[in-house]
């Protein structure tokens, strides 16, 4: 017989409903995270249990002792769990007592969860992608010291541009935030190359992601965050499902006869958007059938929306390179060979009248 704990889980404290053994009553309780001797001691009294609790914030801590217990952790959608309630009440005990009934009767809305080694290399890539927006303020900040000054138009990424205010002759103030500005960026530079470090040793050790990087314009941030964002690609059964995880699918907006084509769900992670349209911007340099569809695409949709539509369509190879192992080369031969096929097979007999 299997045991179940339904949780309420709350940054500082969580209820707690399950079945007592000896009495077989619903007993419910409520454990503050302040005092972690006494939930470590609660989890530890009980025997080996299926602990549910809704999609929420991280909390290692809480998984991690859910495992040193001997229970089994299950993570449900928030959105089907409160669907799913009968009463239009809310609160802490009733949502574990609800939790709770889902895991007994075996209507739980598992979600699939993300390996804790993949969680841990997709929050490097978010603090990177946080540092690098911090180094573009510094810098739009030096190039507008720069134009106080009078200098013309240049990159202040370039060496040559920093020297130039680097030797400026400044006013006490001016000075006093250059000066500031130029240890700040010099800080965020050594942050970012030490992530970008661990991160490119990571895609190194990883077969996927070595397969990713047979596509010109695809790099190892690219390829590491689309693997490990993705996990197990076996688990869409579509490409669509693909598109629709991250978030570059279309709205759809049907009402009888009127169909219209909204913007984008960005329903999945906007790392991922983000680098597979820069990876796509690229792409369409090398890639003849990106960059075929892409121009046909921007003749009659604004550019915005065809660089959209190719960074889909990138996402799209990518998946299907991931789930039959192949090399971009090989993919492209595929669908060249298919193409091949196509044209050689004989049409249809006319019948002249």
């Amino acid at each position: 017989m299997k045991l179940y704990i339904g949780v309420d889980f709350h940054p500082f404290q969580h209820t707690s409903c399950w079945m007592d053994i000896e009495t077989s009553e619903l007993r419910v309780q409520t454990l503050r995270h302040e005092d972690l001797d006494e939930v470590r001691e609660f989890y530890r009294s009980k025997p080996p249990s299926v602990v549910g609790i809704e999609a929420s914030s991280r909390a290692v801590w809480f998984e991690d002792l859910i495992f040193e217990c001997g229970h089994q952790l299950i993570v449900g959608d928030p959105v089907l769990i409160r669907k799913s309630a009968t009463s239009r009440h809310k609160n802490d005990r009733r949502d574990a007592e609800h939790i709770y009934t889902l895991l007994v009767e075996d209507r739980f809305p598992k979600l699939w969860r993300r390996p804790p080694a993949s969680s841990d290399i997709l929050d490097i890539v978010s603090l990177r992608s946080s540092l690098v927006r911090q180094r573009t303020q510094v810098l739009n900040r030096l190039q507008w010291i720069a134009h106080e000054c009078g200098f013309r138009r240049g990159h202040m990424s370039t060496l040559r541009f920093q020297a130039m205010i680097k030797d400026a002759s400044l006013n006490d103030v001016q000075r006093m935030r250059r000066d500031h500005l130029f240890r700040q960026f010099d800080s965020l530079m050594s942050q970012i190359g030490e992530l970008e470090k661990w991160l490119e040793s990571k895609a190194n050790e990883n077969e996927d992601v070595q397969l990713l990087l047979t596509q010109r314009g695809v790099g190892y941030l690219t390829a590491l965050t689309m693997v490990h964002t993705l996990g197990d690609v076996h688990r869409f059964d579509t490409t669509r499902r693909v598109t629709a995880y991250v978030g570059l699918d279309p709205v759809d907006d049907r009402s009888a006869d009127r169909v219209r084509k909204r913007k984008i769900s960005k329903a999945g992670s906007r790392h991922l958007r983000h680098l597979l349209g820069q990876s796509a911007n690229i792409a369409v340099r090398y890639d003849q059938r990106l960059k075929s569809f892409y121009k046909r695409l921007a003749k009659k949709k604004p550019r915005a929306v065809a660089k959209t539509a190719t960074a889909r369509k990138l996402a799209v190879k990518l998946s299907i390179m991931l789930r039959d192992q192949i090399t971009a080369k090989e993919f492209d031969t595929r669908g060249q060979r298919t193409v091949d096929d196509a044209r050689k097979a004989p049409g249809p007999e006319m019948v002249v009248g």
